[in-house]
């Protein structure tokens, strides 16, 4: 089977900004609505692909997602950039050492890697005789170079959120690129031929660090997938009225939506 004609199913587990939504002390329309797509934990997403199960990041909400997606054991992480709305759940990945039985194989540049070891030093401690429980996790420094984990191929996105370069990820047909505000060139080819993409749209208004509604759109239009559904979302953007105003072939992810690119069926 051709790379991109495997299945890959999908569960976004966040789709919000890094303060989440709704937001500590607001009262506006989206974080007191009774929609629970208006509720949006901090990013990250689940992917099988074949019968590897890969996490995108770790969010402070990690502990929760999991337990409301069922997931209890994971093949690899793979780290976007190492910003906290990103990373902070990080600790949870314990859980995965004593389910599995084996370190957490955790991919990301070696700036990304350099944050974890910094914001997580008591887990990299070489003092082998500590009582304290602590995630045992096997840091892979990658580059843009395609990778492999356990067999399935992975393409890097190199994206620039603001003047931070960070990455996304191809598997297959479906691509992941959160946190981002310009797509470089080689990066939009690493695009062609999608039937999923997840794409940063964080609000209305211009964003110094990631696209705006408009922007997303047209990125979205550009890149030319199936569908796509845009995260990292804010307050500012209700789900189910911004969804009435989306071309086709374009929507707002909600915490929860799980779809698969073999015939993108969409359900969850």
């Amino acid at each position: 089977m051709d790379a991109n004609d495997e299945r890959i199913e999908v569960t976004i587990l966040g789709s919000g900004t890094s303060a989440g939504v709704p937001m500590i002390g607001c009262d506006c329309a989206v974080c007191t609505s009774p929609d629970p797509r208006d509720k949006r934990s901090r990013p990250s997403v689940f992917v099988r692909a074949g019968n590897v199960r890969i996490l995108v990041d770790t969010s402070p909400e990690l502990r929760m997602q999991c337990l409301e997606h069922g997931i209890n054991a994971v093949d690899a992480v793979l780290f976007t950039h190492d910003h906290a709305d990103h990373i902070l759940g990080f600790d949870d990945l314990r859980r995965f050492n004593w389910t599995t039985g084996r370190p957490v194989p955790c991919y990301g540049t070696r700036e990304t890697l350099d944050g974890l070891r910094r914001m997580f030093a008591y887990a990299f401690d070489s003092a082998a005789d500590s009582p304290h429980t602590r995630p045992n996790a096997d840091l892979r420094a990658i580059t843009s170079e395609p990778f492999a984990v356990q067999g399935e191929t992975i393409i890097p996105i190199p994206l620039m959120h603001g003047p931070l370069p960070v990455l996304g990820f191809r598997f297959g047909n479906f691509a992941y690129c959160t946190d981002c505000s310009h797509i470089p060139e080689d990066s939009r080819r690493r695009l062609e031929n999608l039937d999923a993409l997840v794409l940063d749209a964080v609000r209305r208004k211009p964003h110094a660090t990631h696209f705006n509604l408009d922007q997303a759109i047209k990125v979205a239009r550009d890149v030319g997938a199936r569908q796509t559904y845009f995260t990292h979302i804010a307050h500012v953007l209700g789900h189910a009225e911004t969804n009435a105003e989306l071309p086709p072939g374009i929507a707002l992810a909600y915490d929860g939506l799980r779809f698969t690119t073999t015939g993108m069926e969409a359900f969850g």
